[in-house]
């Protein structure tokens, strides 16, 4: 039987260097490894990297080809773009088990011994050395690049403690002690946000990469290490923390770029991938694909507003936590209502502010507008866009022959009246306060005919929403919730000095 065809349960009985050359085990490197069981995976039509939505025709298929080529990746995007976790995700393409001399702290192959323990295990023991076992998920380390890093941390350096509880010279190798990328040989080594690294740190990993050995400090000692090594930065023109030193870029043998989901699906998947939603949650808030939409569309227009910074790009964690959140509304208003079901409402969608906030990286011109008002217009656009996907555009409905389909509905709160929607009302109240409004329920009706119960008291809400975005009507924020009423009411009744409770926006 091939080696490779042999199951794990059976591996694990092998216990010494005789037992794993009888069994037919050649060593290879990582990175053969990785490229063998890929071609395995593409024959097999196997999922490469799943969960990870959006780039099947960007992303995945140039690591597939930085894999195959059996290169070292830098993964090149703004924050939140999943580069760690596809990263991680290379774990599985590890074999399950590889053997290892018992004792080493290399995680020496038996048959190509690296460290000087190893070889002297080796050398004494001939095929009788003992091995064991390591696990594909501990193949793989992780190195956040931060300022405080040192060659020492990395590479290793003369352990004073070592030399003296084993009586050896300085001069003596085994007082080494190895830093995190020796001890990752045969592994997958990561270093996220590699511009972060000091240069001289960055210098030190020149001949890892190339000629694949290390140096510490004085000693004499080669070690051909082997290792896949994968990067994750942002693009160096806008970080003031650092960039990647040339002759280190130069030795990463592909940079892959990743993006921003280029859909609302795409986004949405991630989204609902992503967020943390509790089993009561589930149970007690019903959710409509026309919220999702909203809060996918909040980062898309944060990524083209002119008050955020593009260069600092806009998480994905920004819709997961508004997401997260909005739910959250919803139960807490749910909570103290006594109520055993809720429907969300637009209303919970406004009330996500605090998960927007501090996501976005705001220009001049947005730190002076507020990170609570870039929000809230933010917000404003969004339903601006959704609306015009569910009912017709109100600009144009005034000019339409068969007549405008908002009249009843402007005509109403032209003649004073005011609708309030407040952020914890009940059920009934909700219901109460949005059919007083004439012609809302008709146009539901008319343009969304399937709508019905929950769903259409959400859409009259969302109708009232994009008229005050498409400026037919007044929005007006109140301490405890929100108040429709006409536009030019609502732009010359001007809000007396220190009167917080209502403010136009």
């Amino acid at each position: 039987m091939n080696y490779r065809d042999i199951p794990a349960e059976n591996l694990l009985k092998i216990k010494t260097l005789g037992q794993l050359k009888g069994a037919g085990y050649e060593p290879q490197s990582v990175k053969q490894e990785l490229r063998q069981n890929l071609i395995k995976k593409l024959q097999s039509k196997e999922e490469i990297f799943p969960g990870i939505w959006g780039y099947e025709e960007t992303v995945i298929p140039d690591m597939q080809r930085a894999i195959l080529s059996m290169h070292h990746i830098n993964l090149l995007g703004l924050r939140g773009q999943a580069k760690t976790r596809i990263a991680r995700q290379m774990i599985d393409l590890l074999d399950e088990y590889i053997p290892v001399v018992q004792g080493s702290e290399l995680n020496d192959d038996p048959m190509q011994p690296l460290s000087r323990f190893a070889k002297d295990m080796v050398h004494e023991h001939g095929d009788d050395t003992p091995i064991t076992w390591l696990h594909r998920s501990d193949r793989y380390t992780e190195k956040l690049a931060t300022p405080d890093v040192s060659v020492a941390d990395l590479i290793g350096d003369a352990d004073p403690i070592k030399a003296a509880t084993m009586k050896l010279p300085y001069s003596d190798e085994r007082v080494i002690h190895f830093g995190l990328i020796p001890r990752s040989h045969r592994g997958i080594f990561v270093i996220n946000e590699l511009p972060d690294l000091q240069a001289r740190i960055q210098v030190s990993l020149f001949n890892i990469l190339q000629e694949g050995d290390i140096q510490i400090r004085g000693f004499k000692v080669r070690l051909p290490l082997d290792i896949q090594f994968v990067f994750t930065a942002n693009p160096e023109d806008y970080t003031n923390r650092g960039s990647i030193v040339t002759p280190l870029k130069d030795r990463i043998d592909s940079q892959i770029i990743t993006h921003y989901p280029k859909t609302i699906e795409t986004g949405k998947k991630i989204t609902s991938q992503e967020a943390h939603i509790k089993a009561e949650q589930q149970q007690l808030v019903q959710t409509n694909d026309i919220i999702g939409d909203l809060i996918e569309q909040v980062a898309f227009e944060a990524r083209e507003s002119e008050y955020v910074d593009a260069k600092s790009g806009v998480s994905a964690r920004l819709t997961i936590s508004a997401y997260e959140n909005l739910l959250s509304a919803a139960e807490r208003r749910a909570l103290l209502n006594g109520e055993n079901k809720t429907y969300v409402r637009v209303a919970d969608f406004l009330n996500t502010i605090p998960a927007v906030t501090g996501k976005v990286e705001l220009v001049y011109e947005g730190e002076q507008e507020g990170a609570g008002h870039v929000a809230q217009v933010l917000m404003g656009k969004a339903i601006r866009t959704q609306f015009l996907k569910y009912f017709p555009d109100p600009d144009k409905a005034k000019k339409a022959k068969e007549g405008n389909t908002y009249k009843a509905i402007t005509d109403w709160f032209g003649d004073g009246n005011t609708v309030d929607i407040l952020n914890d009302a009940s059920t009934a109240d909700y219901k109460k306060a949005l059919y007083k409004v004439p012609g809302l329920q008709e146009l539901v009706e008319k343009h969304q005919s399937k709508a019905k119960g929950d769903e259409k008291l959400f859409l009259m809400e969302f109708a009232l929403h994009g008229l005050a975005e498409h400026s037919q009507l007044s929005k007006n924020r109140l301490s405890t919730g929100l108040q429709f009423k006409d536009l030019l009411s609502g732009m010359f009744s001007m809000p007396t000095f220190g009167d917080e409770e209502e403010e136009d926006y």
